[in-house]
């Protein structure tokens, strides 16, 4: 049963073949056998409530295609009655008062949640090392990195621990943990799912999204995740869709764009090998293979690295000791307390990004670096509207790469904070332009243990084509298995 995607499980749910207290407590059990520490809190009783109030909703008729199904939500989303951590120290003992938007929407198509997810502190990293919690294991390899930060979300899903997950992508951590796992993750246009209740890392970044093992089933997710919220300054006006309507269109005629970039010499040769062969299964399913250039592509890094720490410095200013979160125990004053309580409760990665940002937005310092990174991100984003729009529009989508090698053995990049860095350059670029993106499984590649560990398509696509972008990963979904393997 727990090999079944979200839109089969919900088959039978309504088909009343399982129930979905039954069903609940089939993901529990797996959940308690599971050594990954993909879950940060449990809470047996809170699920059956919820899987119970489900059976009800369905014996009434009163559903939705998702009532009764399980999720389980990353730790970056704050919940009524399980804990809150972002994967913090300072947040360790957190529990909010009310529920995110994201969790709110799930809640009310009467899903069902299993738990709190781990991640990288306050979302920050590519490894999901930095959890305050310990790191989370890839279940393909247990010694191998999961990617992050929604590490505990890709890994749940991947190990069958859950069919559907909530992540958050600030600069590739949706699809590059989805990659690194086997599994599909999407990241919608910034600003068409609420941030209501996301603890903030870089806002004008931060992007909720699903994970789950197809396209269909992310399809589902989206539909009940989006939706314009008036409690997010940044969220989206626009008009409900529909994203499984459109699955099943052939791609006859489909124009798809490979960035030479995204195929220089710092792509190992085994993701390019499964990356080719998916490229290959496109041009049989009638798309055609466009050759285009994104070359502010390199620059992605640097302007990522100067933005999204500048926000998150002005964004953790809030836990200061005073009004919730972590305080110290011994302090002479308010200033000694402001100072032992951050020190004591941010980790090395989260206390770096936050030097670096306050460095950046200093005075004499705003200009040669916050201000060019944002000139820098425009010309980033162009690049992709060059590709995608306009008379001279080359293309559909596009698609390359998710990580340029395969998931890393862990603790490999501990003592290296820019060899993390670096593993994110086909996804910041996209998440500096706010484009809808994601990662599909197209293969395995070689392990430094020759080990064999995932391999993820990346599709990208213009602002509101999320429902293409479905629709092009589904249809190869359906020629192909990667996405229904599992670890054993």
């Amino acid at each position: 049963m727990h090999t079944k995607t979200l839109k089969q499980l919900s088959l039978l749910l309504h088909e009343k073949k399982i129930s979905a207290e039954e069903l609940a407590q089939l993901y529990l059990a797996r959940i308690g056998q599971s050594d990954l520490n993909a879950f940060l809190h449990v809470d047996q009783e809170l699920t059956l409530q919820q899987a119970r109030a489900a059976d009800l909703r369905l014996a009434q008729n009163d559903s939705t295609p998702l009532t009764g199904v399980p999720i389980a939500h990353k730790d970056i989303f704050v919940t009524r009655g399980w804990r809150a951590t972002a994967g913090s120290k300072m947040l360790e003992n957190y529990t909010s008062p009310f529920d995110a938007s994201v969790v709110e929407h799930f809640n009310n198509a009467g899903m069902v949640t299993l738990g709190k997810l781990n991640c990288d502190e306050f979302a920050m990293g590519s490894s999901n090392e930095n959890s305050h919690f310990g790191p989370v294991k890839n279940p393909w390899d247990k010694t191998a990195i999961p990617g992050g930060s929604s590490g505990g979300s890709a890994a749940a899903v991947a190990a069958r621990l859950t069919p559907a997950a909530t992540a958050t992508d600030t600069g590739g951590s949706i699809r590059q943990p989805a990659s690194l796992c086997g599994v599909t993750g999407i990241k919608p246009t910034y600003g068409s799912v609420s941030r209501f209740g996301m603890i903030a890392f870089a806002s004008s970044l931060d992007q909720a999204g699903p994970i789950a093992q197809t396209a269909e089933d992310c399809a589902l997710l989206l539909n009940a995740m989006t939706g314009f919220d008036p409690r997010d300054s940044t969220s989206l006006e626009r008009k409900k869709e529909d994203f499984s309507a459109g699955l099943e269109q052939d791609l006859k005629g489909l124009r798809i764009g490979i960035p030479r970039e995204y195929f220089s010499s710092g792509l190992s040769a085994d993701v390019e090998q499964a990356v080719r062969a998916a490229l290959q299964e496109y041009e049989k399913l009638g798309a055609t293979l466009v050759d285009i250039s994104l070359p502010k592509t390199e620059l992605s890094i640097p302007v990522y690295y100067v933005i999204a720490p500048a926000e998150a410095s002005s964004n953790l200013s809030r836990f200061d000791g005073v009004r919730y979160g972590h305080r110290a125990a011994d302090y002479k004053d308010l200033a000694d307390m402001y100072k032992k309580s951050r020190a004591e409760g941010f980790g090395e990665e989260v206390k770096r990004r936050i030097l670096v940002g306050a460095y950046v937005l200093s005075h004499g310092y705003y200009d040669a670096y916050y201000l060019q990174a944002q000139k820098i991100r425009r010309l980033i984003a162009q690049d992709f509207q060059n590709a995608l729009t306009g008379p001279d529009r080359k293309c559909d989508v596009i698609m390359g790469p998710v990580s340029p090698t395969v998931a890393w053995d862990l603790g490999a990049k501990a003592d290296d904070p820019v060899a993390n860095y670096l593993a994110d350059i086909y996804t910041l670029s996209t998440s500096l332009a706010g484009l809808p993106g994601m990662s599909i499984p197209c293969g395995f590649g070689q392990g430094e243990k020759n080990a064999r560990r995932p391999v993820g398509l990346q599709i990208i696509g213009n602002y509101y084509e999320e429902a293409r972008l479905l629709n092009v990963a589904h249809q190869y979904q359906r020629v192909t298995d990667w996405h229904l393997r599992s670890p054993e």
